[in-house]
Formats: C-alpha cells, sequence, structure tokens
C-alpha cells in the first residue's frame, strides 16, 4: 500500500497534532492541580467557613479541577490546531520538543504526582475515600512538583538551553 504524498503529509500533521493535544492536556492537569487546591480553600474558607472544609471535599476537587484542566487543555489545543496550518503545527511540536525546561516540569510533576499518590493514602487513610485519597493525592504531587521545579530554576538550577536542528519542513 503506497502513500501519496497528500496522504503521507496529512498521515504527519494528524500525528503532530496528536502529540500538541496530549502535551496541552498535561500542562492543563498541572495548572489547574497547581490553582485548584488555593482557589478552593480560599472560597470554602471566604464562603461557608471551616466547618464545611473537609479533607475530603478538598482532595475530590483538587482531582476534578485537574480533570477539567485536562479536557480543557485538549479542547483548546485541538481547535487551534485544527486552524493551524502544516508549518505551524510542525514548528511548534519541534519547540515544545526541544524545550527542556518544560520537560524538566512535566518529569517533577510526574515524580510527585506518583510519590503524592502513594503517601497520601498512607497518611491520611481514615478521612477520604479512596479514589479521592488516590487521585487527589496525585494531584497535589503534581502541583509540590511545579512548585519544585519552580523553585529549582529561582536558586539557580536552570535546565539546560537546546539547540533547534533546521528540519525542513515540506510545504
Amino acid at each position: 500500500m503506497d502513500l501519496t504524498q497528500k496522504e503521507e503529509s496529512q498521515f504527519v500533521r494528524n500525528a503532530d497534532v496528536e502529540v500538541l493535544v496530549r502535551r496541552s492536556m498535561t500542562k492543563g492537569y498541572e495548572l489547574l492541580s497547581l490553582l485548584t487546591p488555593p482557589a478552593y480553600t480560599t472560597f470554602i474558607l471566604a464562603r461557608k467557613g471551616r466547618g464545611h472544609f473537609t479533607v475530603n471535599r478538598f482532595l475530590r476537587a483538587t482531582w476534578v479541577g485537574g480533570t477539567i484542566g485536562c479536557v480543557g487543555g485538549g479542547a483548546f489545543e485541538y481547535v487551534r490546531s485544527a486552524y493551524a496550518d502544516e508549518v505551524t503545527i510542525r514548528r511548534r511540536r519541534l519547540l515544545d520538543a526541544y524545550d527542556a525546561s518544560s520537560l524538566r516540569a512535566d518529569d517533577h510533576a510526574t515524580i510527585g504526582a506518583l510519590l503524592f499518590a502513594v503517601l497520601t493514602p498512607a497518611v491520611l487513610w481514615k478521612r477520604a475515600s479512596t479514589i479521592n485519597l488516590v487521585l487527589g493525592g496525585a494531584g497535589i504531587g503534581t502541583a509540590s512538583g511545579l512548585v519544585t521545579h519552580h523553585a529549582r530554576n529561582l536558586t539557580g538550577d536552570r535546565a539546560p538551553k537546546i539547540q533547534i536542528p533546521e528540519i525542513p519542513v515540506p510545504s
């Protein structure tokens, strides 16, 4: 089965869009995992008082916020890529692939998510349901991983700059 030039170009474009959508979903999850806990805490304490703040609700809000960020980030990137040309999509994918700081932030967030998904249930076993403990712990771990990444950047331990090679993009 031999692909024509147009079919091959469409196949490459679809692969690039898929990578960009997955990356945007990750970034959306990370961002809202970072923003949801303080926003939820502030909202509950300001509106309803300390009596309505529970660990179970806090953890549920954390993972639901991360899920909303994941869906929103993927939808945003899909719409953004649907109206972009092939050269723009390929350039953005290459920039994302060689962005060492962003990749390092993703690594820190993943390590934090895995660590806290295990530690949160161990520490708070009787305070929340199991699903909220694991998923909420992962959300809090993601946020702590991002904070760790940015703290390392502030203290001078930055990711190295990588020169992006010139790759010709057929137009």
